[in-house]
This record gives structure tokens, C-alpha cells and sequence, in this order.
């Protein structure tokens, strides 16, 4: 399986760091898919979190992986979705705006390639087992210019430091099976996948504290940490562009090719000058 089983994730959105955290990721999702335009849209995993709801694109699906000795229910092979170009075989009705697709994994998407427009990955890739097989599947499915939107926990930050120590201690902080993925290794794959960064945005800078006082208590944090140290927030987002560059033909081929190409003949443009000389030659004496 690509992902692994997260038991305690919906305990932990539901006590009060975890409702922290959501409230911030659904506003930042809210903001940042409003202005995406297209066709199809994609959220893999998280169906806690209505990352599109804000989005206005007619086709938009919930992608979640079928648990363990449930089988998928076969949408469409990857060879025939590439030859019909459509999501899935029945995603044709223009009635239909959300809907759930059944995936036995996240890095083998029977969806056709360069027909998505926008996918997001709410911490998706840091309980996966191969988050850049993940990425890798994400960029063959998106269109020319399509968009990602990742979200994680920042391993750079009080809840990451906390969350190592309690790992230790045998008592973590985060949902349990949780790899924090560094922004800067993050960036690497993309950048590899040839996307480039549109968006980057830090945070949630209130310490790893579990009681909702003590949360509120440190409610200056926000705007300070916002400030003074952005990327020590305790979740990042980013979003993405893939980008298809276009052929360049370099070295010998582009010289044989070009020396291929015969040269333009040079044409006599005559001017005022050359006209009055020939008028004059032909003057009587």
C-alpha cells in the first residue's frame, strides 16, 4: 500500500491542537483554490478537510484509498483513461460536480495523463511509504501549467521538536505513522519534477500544547511568528506550476540541420539615388 493506515488521525483533528491546525489549513485552502480555473480538480486523501469547496472548476473528486481487504472498484485502466482522456468512465455527466473515486493506491491513479487541472495532497505525502512516487504519478496526471497544492507538518518548528522528543518518550504529539518531510527536500523533488513554486506559506507558530487554554493563551504568537519567523511555523503549504518546456535543438544536430537550409539570395533593392542616374543617362545631349 502507498499509505499507511492512519487510526488516530480523526482523534487528533478533533482535540484542540488538531482543530488549530484545521481551521488554518481549510482558510489557507479557501484563499488559495478560489482563483484556479479549469476542469477537473483533485484532492487525494483527507476528506476531513473540503479543500475545494471554494473552488469553481465542474468536476471536482474526492480520491481516497480503499482500506486493507477492500478491493478498489476498477474505474479504468491507466492505458484506456490515456486513449479516452476522461477521468474516469463515468465522469461525463455535467450534472455531477463532487464525487469519490475508490483507489487501491495514491502513486498508481487510473486517470488519464495531462487531464487534471489541479490536485492537492492535504498530508498526503508524509504517511505515504513513497511520497515521490506520489509526486511523480501527481505530475503525469496534470495538464501542461496544471496546479498542486501540498500541505505538511514542518519538521522545523516547536511541534516538530516536540513531536521527535515524544517519539523518544514513547508519547508523540502528531497522528502516529507521521515522516515530516523538510520544505527544503520538498522543494528539491518538485523542482526534480520540473514544477516550479508559485506560492510557499508558513503557519500555526503557537507551541505544541494539547490543552485549549494554554492554546489561547499563546494566541500573540501568530502574528509575531508570522512576522519574525515565518518558517518555524508548525505546517507549511505549497503551491505549484507544473511546467513543460519546449525542445531546443543544441550542438551538432542543430548545426546539421541549419546548414541543411539554403541561404536567402540577396535582392537589389533600388533606391532614389540609382533612379535619377539612370534618368540622366538617358537625357539628350
Amino acid at each position: 500500500m502507498s499509505e499507511r493506515p492512519i487510526i488516530d488521525w480523526p482523534v487528533w483533528l478533533v482535540s484542540p491542537p488538531g482543530r488549530y491546525a484545521l481551521a488554518w489549513e481549510q482558510a489557507l485552502f479557501d484563499q488559495w483554490v478560489g482563483d484556479l480555473f479549469g476542469y477537473h480538480a483533485l484532492q487525494l486523501g483527507r476528506p476531513e478537510l473540503d479543500t475545494l469547496r471554494e473552488n469553481r472548476m465542474p468536476y471536482r473528486g474526492l480520491v481516497l484509498t480503499a482500506p486493507r481487504g477492500v478491493e478498489a472498484p476498477p474505474l479504468m485502466t491507466k492505458a484506456a483513461s490515456d486513449t479516452t482522456g476522461n477521468l474516469s468512465c463515468d465522469t461525463a455527466s455535467p450534472e455531477m460536480v463532487m464525487r469519490d473515486i475508490l483507489v487501491s493506491r495514491f502513486d498508481e491513479l487510473p486517470i488519464a495523463t495531462a487531464s487534471t487541472d489541479l490536485v492537492v495532497l492535504p498530508h498526503v505525502l508524509e504517511f505515504a511509504e513513497n511520497p515521490h512516487d506520489i509526486l511523480r504519478e501527481v505530475e503525469r496526471i496534470l495538464v501542461p501549467e496544471g496546479q498542486v497544492i501540498i500541505t505538511g507538518f514542518n519538521n522545523l518548528s516547536l511541534w516538530g521538536a516536540r513531536e521527535e522528543l515524544g517519539k523518544l518518550a514513547g508519547a508523540p504529539f502528531l497522528p502516529p505513522g507521521a515522516d515530516l518531510i523538510a520544505f527544503t527536500r520538498l522543494k528539491d523533488w518538485l523542482k526534480l519534477l520540473s514544477f516550479d513554486i508559485d506560492r510557499g506559506r508558513f503557519g500555526c507558530y503557537r507551541p505544541p500544547l494539547r490543552g485549549e487554554h494554554w492554546l489561547q493563551r499563546f494566541d500573540f504568537m501568530e502574528p509575531a511568528g508570522d512576522r519574525w519567523w515565518p518558517i518555524f511555523g508548525a505546517l507549511y503549504a505549497v503551491r505549484a506550476v507544473k511546467r513543460v518546456r519546449g525542445m531546443r535543438l543544441v550542438g551538432k544536430v542543430r548545426k546539421r540541420i541549419l546548414g541543411l537550409q539554403p541561404a536567402a539570395a540577396p535582392v537589389a533593392t533600388p533606391n532614389t539615388t540609382h533612379r535619377k542616374i539612370a534618368e540622366m543617362a538617358d537625357l539628350p545631349d
